[in-house]
């Protein structure tokens, strides 16, 4: 009997290692089916469910994804919101406009993660707004802007 998404999408907190896997491959074939019900999957209450929701929009790559990751950039597990920021990153052009936009986000984490986002998409745009953040009263923030404009400059 064939796993609806949803059930798929449950599978992805499983103890068991080949029952996570076995629903990251299953989801990732299905695809664009299967990119609202990731997206919706990225505001669940488990971890490991935003985490691996993140994962496969990463290896799916819709740009449908790229508000959601953004939102899940707040997230106070910092797991989550590595997943999302790297998703991020798979998503190409269409997610530097809104990192850009986050980088003025009264949280450091969001800050922080659109930075190194914004540093693996080679975001020539965001340097002058980076360059501005080199001062940032986050450290985490500062080391992401560190490493942006260092791979944006290369």
């Amino acid at each position: 009997m064939e796993k609806s998404i949803d059930e798929l999408i449950l599978d992805l907190k499983d103890e068991d290692d080949f029952v996570r896997e076995e629903a990251i491959g299953l989801l990732e074939m299905k695809g664009e089916e299967s990119v609202e019900p990731l997206i919706a999957a990225l505001s669940d209450r488990n971890k490991n469910i935003k985490i691996g929701a993140a994962n496969i929009l990463a290896a799916i790559g819709d740009t449908r994804a790229i508000d959601g990751l953004i939102s899940a950039l707040k997230d106070p597990n910092k797991l989550v919101r590595r997943e999302a920021s790297t998703a991020l990153t798979q998503m190409g052009p269409d997610a530097i406009n809104p990192l850009i936009e986050v980088l003025d986000s009264d949280n450091w984490r969001v800050r922080g993660a659109a930075s190194w986002a914004l540093g693996g998409l080679k975001a020539t745009e965001a340097l002058p707004k980076l360059e501005e953040m080199l001062e940032d009263e986050s450290a985490f923030v500062r080391s992401g802007v560190k490493y942006a404009i260092d791979a944006i400059k290369q």
